[in-house]
């Protein structure tokens, strides 16, 4: 496992292509490290990020958040300590839930304390997270093929189907969760039998569907949802996808390799996390 998932993340440093005509680069943030995730939290105007340090699978407390401004300067390099390779992330009544290999941390959204740690039964590699307008809190499980759903401090099986294929982003949409996948088959460097694609799991009935016309078409990592157009990314070549259904996923921008968890503001902005350059990047998109 150590070895699949250090190989995994250690993707080869390519060359960058610039980003076509649909997204235009606002600002980088720089300096962090392994940066996995990038939240827009609304509330208190700023950009939260967890950042690995280190081997994505290991219990090692070397993981720890940071707070950029929205015009991408760091405010607070070392917000939170005391985690072990911090990846996705919800907000939810006041407070802030990360993923952290097989548990959850809780953390005051005010103080940036960590208050809590959600230990989730048979949970193997606990990727992104999302937060329904509920309250409810939802985490991907991307080597189990499967989803959990957290209320208040009570984690819980919502959905595990072979569909998911090794879900990594996920992002709560009206009466349902859209699901980034990575793809079946994962290889020892990440590679897969098959791409992954988007899917969409029902809240109410826990149904996964496939969306039409965007299967097996990549390793799918981060992924987000403003208005019917959704945005995802693909961390083993860099690029970010947009899709609107009906159609094709469509190549908006291009990164080196490591390009994660994206955030936004619901109305232009894409906050997305270049994980091997220690980068955050945020764009404005059509």
């Amino acid at each position: 496992m150590k070895r699949l998932i250090s190989t995994a993340f250690s993707a080869a440093i390519g060359i960058a292509a610039p980003p076509v005509a649909q997204a235009a680069e606002l600002w980088r943030a720089t300096g962090l490290e392994q940066p996995e995730s990038a939240l827009f939290d609304a509330a208190n105007g700023r950009v939260i990020v967890s950042n690995i340090v280190g081997n994505p699978g290991d219990a090692d407390g070397n993981g720890y958040l940071s707070v950029l401004s929205l015009d991408g300067k760091t405010v607070t390099q070392h917000w939170t300590d005391g985690m072990d390779a911090p990846k996705g992330m919800a907000i939810a009544g006041g407070k802030l839930y990360v993923a952290d290999i097989t548990k959850v941390r809780v953390v005051d959204l005010a103080s940036g304390k960590l208050i809590a740690s959600i230990a989730v039964p048979n949970a193997v590699f606990l990727n992104d997270m999302t937060a329904d307008a509920s309250g409810h809190v939802y985490v991907t499980d991307m080597l189990a093929d499967a989803i959990y759903r957290i209320d208040g401090d009570r984690p819980e099986l919502f959905v595990k189907d072979p569909l998911l294929a090794s879900p990594n982003g996920v992002f709560a949409d009206g009466g349902r969760l859209i699901v980034a996948s990575w793809g079946k088959g994962i290889k020892a460097d990440f590679s897969t039998a098959e791409p992954g694609g988007l899917l969409a799991v029902d809240l109410a009935s826990r149904a996964v569907t496939p969306l039409a016309g965007a299967q097996k078409f990549a390793d799918l990592d981060g992924v987000i949802a403003i208005g019917d157009t959704i945005y995802a990314t693909a961390y083993m070549t860099g690029t970010l996808y947009r899709y609107r259904e009906g159609g094709a996923p469509e190549e908006v921008a291009r990164f080196k390799p490591g390009s994660a968890d994206i955030g936004t503001d619901g109305k232009s902005i894409l906050y997305v996390p270049l994980m091997n350059e220690g980068e955050v990047a945020a764009l404005k998109v059509d």
